[in-house]
């Protein structure tokens, strides 16, 4: 009667396996599932870019001037010193409220507050020439007015930046003489997207 060969596996009548055979075995097992996780991270990563490319990214702009171009003299001192007209685009689907701060970061005395909005709809998707969006509030500028003070830069050609925030939440500031540093200090942890637009301002006479 023929003995049967037990193999290392420890079954009766199986070959033995080497370390390498076992090595490919094994490979073959793992293939499907490393092309199937391959697969369905491609998957994710292409329907996450799909819906950023549909939603895009929060974004301001104005018709009347172009990132880092001249902003015209009706929109400053040496004109009618209203607001230009801004077009918003693309407010996140979370936000609760929207903030506005303009700022000349190259003004002697350092950064000067030109305006400050906030608790602007988050509907919004325009802010019209000499206006404010509806439930929105305003603080004071460093010409310590209320609303908005245009482009008067001293000499030279200023930087002048619009910083549109979209919060998660609407803003508890009733005092009419917020100023920027309260401001900034209230929308620290509400932030959930940002932008900007520049525009350039040298005096005319």
């Amino acid at each position: 009667m023929q003995d049967r060969e037990i193999g290392k596996t420890g079954g009766p009548g199986l070959p033995s396996r080497s370390k390498k055979s076992r090595s490919i075995f094994i490979m073959k097992r793992l293939l499907p599932l490393s092309a199937a996780l391959l697969l369905a991270a491609f998957l994710l990563s292409a329907l996450t870019e799909a819906k950023m490319e549909k939603t895009g990214t929060l974004a301001i702009k104005s018709p009347a001037f172009e990132e880092n171009r001249d902003i015209p003299t009706e929109y400053t001192c040496e004109g009618r010193n209203i607001n230009p007209p801004l077009v918003i685009e693309n407010i996140p689907a979370g936000a609760k409220s929207l903030a506005l701060i303009v700022i000349d970061p190259d003004a002697p005395s350092g950064t000067w507050t030109h305006w400050l909005v906030w608790n602007i709809p988050p509907e919004t998707r325009e802010i019209k020439a000499n206006s404010v969006p509806s439930g929105a509030s305003q603080g004071l500028n460093d010409a310590r007015k209320k609303g908005y003070y245009g482009p008067c830069p001293p000499s030279g050609i200023h930087h002048y930046i619009f910083k549109l925030y979209a919060l998660d939440a609407k803003l508890d500031l009733k005092d009419p003489g917020i100023k920027r540093a309260e401001l900034e200090r209230a929308i620290r942890g509400h932030v959930i997207s940002e932008t900007e637009i520049t525009g350039l301002y040298g005096r005319r006479r």
